[in-house]
């Protein structure tokens, strides 16, 4: 599986390449989240795959990089190309919304 630090991601912003998928709960969404970036829970990522692009590569984030881990898989599985941001938000030093 592919990996991206925060500082790589960050540099990919611009890019409509890629879509961001944050996997966080919503409280933990509340705090902050990259401009940009769709909200899917973990547990609906399943139901709510179709609302991806597939033409695109998908960054998964989460709080520490395990559950956005996990995302990658699940979405690698269904054919989609993937990213792993390593560090999650813990490690995001970029601007949030």
């Amino acid at each position: 599986m592919k990996e991206l630090s925060p500082e790589q991601v960050e540099a990919l912003l611009e890019n409509d390449q890629y879509e961001i998928i944050d996997v966080r709960e919503d409280e933990e969404v509340a705090q902050g989240m990259i401009p940009g970036a769709k909200h899917i829970v973990l547990g609906s990522l399943e139901n709510r795959m179709d609302e991806l692009d597939k033409s695109k590569e998908q960054i998964l984030i989460c709080r520490s990089g395990r559950r956005s881990e996990m995302a990658a898989m699940l979405l690698e599985e269904q054919g989609f190309k993937t990213t792993n941001m390593v560090g999650g938000m813990l490690e995001w030093t970029g601007e949030v919304k």
